[in-house]
């Protein structure tokens, strides 16, 4: 089962990022970072590629998993800042 946050569902619905698009990442994307202390489930940070036109979008969605209920939860989306991802949005720049 997939659950969207509040704040993921109004992230999603200002950049025009689709419930199909963010499931893809979830299943199909990179996961760069996981928050095994998050609470109240661990968490991770996936990246994925989603169409947009001629070219591809990087999209990060942080999602959290409950064990118990085999429940996904999507906590936020959004498109990395160059300024802040090394080269293909997977590592974090050094502040």
């Amino acid at each position: 089962m997939l659950i969207f946050r509040v704040h993921a569902v109004q992230q999603m619905f200002r950049r025009g990022i689709s419930e199909v698009e963010v499931r893809d990442v979830i299943e199909n994307g990179e996961v760069i970072e996981q928050y095994p202390d998050d609470s109240p489930h661990p968490a991770m940070l996936t990246l994925g590629w989603i169409e947009l036109g001629a070219g591809k979008l990087p999209l990060h969605v942080v999602s959290s998993f409950d064990h118990t209920t085999g429940t996904t939860y999507v906590v936020t989306v959004y498109e990395p800042d160059s300024k802040l991802w090394e080269d293909g949005f997977r590592r974090r720049k050094d502040s």
